[in-house]
């Protein structure tokens, strides 16, 4: 279901007009669908991946792994590892226009020289974020605008295991297990900040101090392991793509033609007259199709 709706999204983004599709759990009928998206083909796909197979999921099709933290750099670099075998094999065919090759990586964020202060700023909030997903997600009975999550949280916190984000410490610290991730396969982190009852301004220092300390260390020689990953995928993307079953444009004069709205919807006489009867400082609207009628002879 996720596969289909996804592919015609891309079709829809990437195609002029969009050919139209029906199928199990996505039907739609051919239409221009705009504004295209100033990526091209249309920008990257991801899939949120909650467990290993997910990630196996992701591969297969050619998305990007939106993964949560992993245990450990070993554990990140095996899912790693078997994410791009995928990738590079023959069960890799793109539901996309594109293939996304990457993983990235969600976890917890707060910086401070001070490695206890960091935690105090931004440990319960990735806690709470945890526990909402497993209200939200697993367990939970929620009651729309009468379920209080941060209250059941405060009464359930201390049966839970204490947060443990990775971008959670001092800028060292963070440098070191990113460079860890990274050498283990990991593309991309995303930071959850604005969790639970986190502060805006220890958000903006923490920020601050991430872009002043930790962000040039970590793009050092970025720019040259980038090319040097895109050259070692381009032969496997190429074969990819290559696999993919294209959806084909229509011919021109397949295109089928739309009918006016009030044409094909209100069934009344009057209605042209009505729309056409707005002059003055209204809007003028002709009843007939001026572009059709007959030009005087000049």
């Amino acid at each position: 279901m996720w596969a289909e709706a996804t592919e015609q999204a891309a079709n829809m983004m990437a195609m002029a007009p969009y050919p139209g599709f029906k199928g199990d759990y996505f039907s739609m009928p051919a239409r221009n669908v705009i504004p295209k998206p100033l990526q091209k083909p249309h920008p990257p796909i991801w899939l949120a991946c909650s467990n290993r197979e997910t990630i196996h999921v992701a591969a297969r099709n050619g998305v990007g792994a939106l993964a949560f933290a992993f245990v450990d750099p070993a554990e990140a670099a095996k899912w790693a590892g078997e994410y791009y075998e995928i990738i590079k094999s023959d069960h890799c065919v793109p539901i996309g226009h594109a293939v996304n090759a990457n993983i990235a990586m969600a976890t917890g964020f707060s910086v401070h020289h001070d490695e206890a202060e960091a935690i105090r700023r931004g440990g319960e909030g990735f806690q709470f974020f945890g526990f909402a997903l497993g209200h939200h997600y697993v367990y939970g009975d929620h009651i729309p605008g009468v379920t209080n999550v941060w209250e059941r949280f405060e009464r359930g916190r201390d049966a839970m295991p204490p947060a443990v984000g990775n971008g959670i410490g001092t800028p060292a610290q963070l440098i070191e297990r990113l460079t860890q991730y990274q050498d283990a396969g990991v593309d991309q982190v995303i930071f959850v900040q604005q969790a639970g009852r986190n502060t805006h301004a220890d958000i903006i220092a923490s920020l601050e101090l991430f872009a002043a300390e930790v962000m040039p260390v970590m793009k050092a020689g970025q720019a040259e392991r980038d090319a040097r990953k895109q050259a070692e995928l381009a032969p496997y993307i190429d074969a990819a793509l290559q696999r993919k079953k294209w959806m084909l444009p229509l011919e021109p004069d397949a295109i089928p033609s739309i009918p006016a709205y009030g044409r094909s919807v209100v069934a009344s006489d009057a209605t042209p007259k009505a729309l056409a009867a707005r002059r003055g400082g209204g809007i003028n609207i002709p009843s007939e199709d001026p572009s059709e009628r007959p030009r005087a002879a000049e």
